[in-house]
């Protein structure tokens, strides 16, 4: 591989043999904003990198062979024990990620189906706490959600 500029102009890692271009893209990845009866927002304590020991909404990479909905129903289940679907899509995040350099969040409000909660997968704990209680969470993507379904909310009283 040679850096060089490709056809756009731009700097690309470029095979010197067959011309085939190494494309640096963002890394898609899901977060869940989960709610209760009383509005509490559901959120895990992390125990991997990025940021482990911080709390976070339950979120995850979406994998090549998923949707990014599925992608979320399944972290959903996997971090908190419960069963869930898409409420509404929040929209998108573009952040910086310590491992991947740049990260893609796409943010859903998750409805609760069932389950039983409880921290799970990479997870080690799971909690619902009011909005005004939420401690500093480890992603501003993260932050940039709840700020959503907070307005929703607002709007909805």
């Amino acid at each position: 591989m040679d850096l060089k500029n490709d056809r756009e102009g731009k700097l690309r890692a470029i095979c010197s043999s067959c011309n085939w271009t190494y494309y640096k893209n963002p890394i898609p990845a899901v977060a869940c904003v989960i709610l209760n009866k009383d509005n509490e927002i559901l959120i895990i304590k992390r125990l991997v990198e990025p940021q482990p020991n911080k709390w976070a909404l339950p979120s995850g990479y979406v994998e090549i062979n998923q949707s990014p909905e599925q992608a979320a129903v399944d972290e959903m289940l996997e971090e908190t024990g419960l069963k869930g679907g898409v409420k509404q899509f929040l929209g998108f995040f573009d952040g910086f990620s310590p491992i991947y350099e740049k990260v893609l969040s796409l943010g859903f409000w998750m409805d609760i189906r069932g389950g039983k909660l409880q921290a799970g997968d990479d997870a080690g704990e799971a909690k619902f706490l009011a909005i005004d209680k939420l401690p500093v969470l480890a992603f501003e993507a993260h932050t940039h959600f709840v700020s959503i379904v907070e307005s929703f909310i607002s709007k909805a009283q």
